[in-house]
């Protein structure tokens, strides 16, 4: 099994959401949220500044945790081919500056402001759903109904 410790940013800004077209090896893009690994001894509430700063160009400051998701991925649909278990830390950021663009060096071939209504229609990662949850319903205890594991939510 592999194990994943990850900080994500829901940026909401004006009835919109900063999303990121992640274009990975098979070269199949999707959309997600601003975010990703804790580094070893990184605290999650810096790597969420690190990552919208490395993945969109944006500076941002972190407003208030949304809550922590925990999912078991099959291994049939895992990158690696093993059990994954990713551990998403979800903040709400607002960003203070910067213009959106792709990740110089990485797998973001851009990042753009997309009115919510419009997600449901996009391929995405199932991270969207789960931030955007998190942030318009506030759970007092950080949780959100899990959401189904099974690839990309495609409409």
């Amino acid at each position: 099994m592999s194990f994943r410790l990850a900080a994500y940013a829901v940026c909401i800004d004006d009835g919109r959401v900063l999303l990121a077209r992640h274009i990975p090896p098979n070269g199949e893009s999707n959309w997600t949220l601003p975010g990703g690994r804790v580094e070893h001894g990184e605290d999650p509430f810096d790597a969420v500044i690190r990552e919208v700063a490395e993945e969109t160009g944006c500076a941002a400051v972190v407003e208030r945790l949304l809550g922590v998701d925990s999912r078991m991925i099959p291994a049939a649909v895992a990158r690696a081919g093993v059990e994954h278990q990713n551990v998403g830390i979800f903040y709400r950021v607002r960003v203070t500056g910067g213009r959106p663009r792709r990740e110089p060096n990485g797998d973001i071939a851009e990042s753009v402001w997309t009115a919510i209504p419009e997600v449901a229609g996009l391929r995405r990662s199932s991270l969207v759903d789960i931030g955007l949850a998190l942030a318009q319903n506030l759970p007092a205890t950080g949780h959100v109904a899990p959401v189904p594991v099974g690839g990309l939510l495609q409409h």
